[in-house]
Parts: structure tokens; C-alpha cells; sequence
């Protein structure tokens, strides 16, 4: 399968690729990308050339090879695995927006890793881009950015230590999201607009609100999507575009997972055609 591209801000900072993979000896080249492969099939036994044993992989074991490093297997069997790219200016960017703290060169390859956080982001993206990418930029770029800073290890980094967004630098955020919650929005747009980097923005705007920016956006596009379903003289076409969601599935989805109720359901209430 083709890789599937998940960033608004440049094509290559963030990709994911399904990948089948037949048995037999498989070599892995060098490449200018960091590549973290989620095994997605039942337990698959394969030799690996680089550390000469024996691994059993099973659903959910994390490979991670760095930029620049090269590897090969033998499969005795066929699999599946999801495999994420990520390019090293992510990486750094990350870094930097840290404080300096996280060290990129920190990165080696290890096999069979066990991490639920970066399973589930892995998971998540691949589940957004099989539907054809409706959560836009400022999701793949949130999943792009945690999965750097579980990369990195600085899960835990000290945010009592990092200043605080202001009152008018989250009020400036708040404003732009309600005018702009039909265009694409992205993590870089909005950070633009506070005045202050990706991974601050991130961090405090979830210390602010109580949930992160990705969820903020989607909560506030279901609320105006509900009112605008309840004027009743917009289709429900209509509706999705200007509460900014990627077409009417996409908005029923998330409906139905904020407030229990689908366009229809809000139609049916008001006594409206669905």
C-alpha cells in the first residue's frame, strides 16, 4: 500500500504505511526518516539479521529504527504491520520546543517494544486516514508531535517550568478557533496566532481548558453544528461544511460521540425533515 500522508504543514513530517509482508528474508535499507513499525498480526516468528536471534512479534510489538539505520529479518510467516514515519526536523522541532531537554540523538533502534501510548496513536492515525483523513491537519499533527514526545521520553517534563499561556495569548486562540471552525485548522496556525511554539500551545491550552486543543475544536464544531441543525433551513450537507467537518459522516460521528445524538436525531426533535 502507498503511504498515506497526515500533515498539513509539510507532506513528509508525518506518514503512515499498511504494510503486508511474505515470508521469507527481507532486507531493510537506510532511510533518511525515522520508522516505527507496530506489528498488527497474530504472533509471527522471524530471525533478525541485525542482533543474529530469534524474535516472536506479536499484535501491538513496536520496532523502532532510527534515521540512517539499516536492518533485515527472515519471516517464516506472513503479517501485517503498521508502519509510521516521521522526519527528523519533526523530531527536532519537538525537541527544540522543549527546552533543549530531549536529545534527538537519544534515538536507537529497539525490537519488540511494548507501549500502549504509542500503539494507540498509531492506531488512531491509521483509523483517520482509512477514513480519508476527515480530522484534518490539527489531528495528524497532534498525533505526529506525541508520538515525538514519547520518542524523545519527555512524557514527564516539568510543565511547572514552562511558562504559562497568558489570558490575552488564550484569548486570541479562543477567538480565532470560533472564527475560523470552518476552515482547516492546525497546531502551527494556532500557535501563530498565540505567539508561542506547537508543544507550549499543547501543553498549556490543555492546563487552561481542561482538555486538549484537538478535542476543544471538535467540541465547539459539534455545538455549532447542533444549533445550526436546529434553525432548520440548512441541509445536513450544509451543516457539516460550516461547522467545519469533512463531510456528513464525519459530523454524525462525532455527534453521536459528544452528545449521543446524530443529525437526524436533532432533526426528528425539532419535529424538522430528516
Amino acid at each position: 500500500m502507498r503511504p498515506q500522508f497526515a500533515s498539513a504543514r509539510s507532506p513528509s513530517d508525518v506518514a503512515m504505511i499498511a504494510r503486508h509482508i511474505e515470508a521469507g528474508v527481507h532486507r531493510l535499507p537506510r532511510a533518511p526518516h525515522h520508522r516505527v513499525m507496530v506489528h498488527a498480526s497474530a504472533a509471527t516468528r522471524s530471525y533478525c539479521n541485525q542482533v543474529g536471534r530469534y524474535f516472536v512479534r506479536r499484535a501491538g510489538d513496536i520496532d523502532l529504527v532510527p534515521a540512517g539505520e539499516e536492518g533485515g529479518f527472515e519471516a517464516e510467516t506472513a503479517f501485517d504491520t503498521i508502519e509510521i514515519v516521521l522526519q527528523p526536523a519533526l523530531m527536532e522541532r519537538v525537541a527544540a520546543e522543549l527546552g533543549g531537554r530531549a536529545l534527538v540523538s537519544r534515538l536507537d533502534t529497539r525490537h519488540l517494544l511494548r507501549d500502549q501510548r504509542i500503539e494507540h496513536l498509531a492506531r488512531a492515525l491509521r483509523s483517520d486516514l482509512d477514513a480519508g483523513a476527515p480530522s484534518g491537519s490539527l489531528f495528524a499533527d497532534s498525533i505526529g508531535a506525541a508520538l515525538a514526545v514519547r520518542l524523545l521520553g519527555v512524557d514527564d517534563i516539568d510543565v511547572e517550568r514552562t511558562n504559562r499561556l497568558s489570558d490575552t495569548q488564550l484569548k486570541r486562540v479562543l477567538e480565532h478557533i470560533e472564527a475560523a471552525l470552518h476552515e482547516p485548522l492546525s497546531v502551527h496556525r494556532l500557535a501563530r496566532v498565540a505567539g508561542a511554539s506547537s508543544s507550549h500551545l499543547r501543553t498549556w491550552f490543555k492546563v487552561a481548558t481542561g482538555v486538549t486543543l484537538h478535542r476543544y475544536v471538535l467540541q465547539r464544531r459539534v455545538e455549532r453544528a447542533h444549533a445550526l441543525l436546529q434553525q432548520g433551513d440548512l441541509s445536513t450537507s450544509e451543516v457539516a461544511e460550516l461547522a467545519g467537518f469533512a463531510h456528513q459522516s464525519h459530523l454524525a460521528h462525532w455527534m453521536r460521540r459528544e452528545i449521543g445524538q446524530t443529525p437526524r436525531d436533532v432533526r426528528r426533535a425539532r419535529g424538522l425533515n430528516p
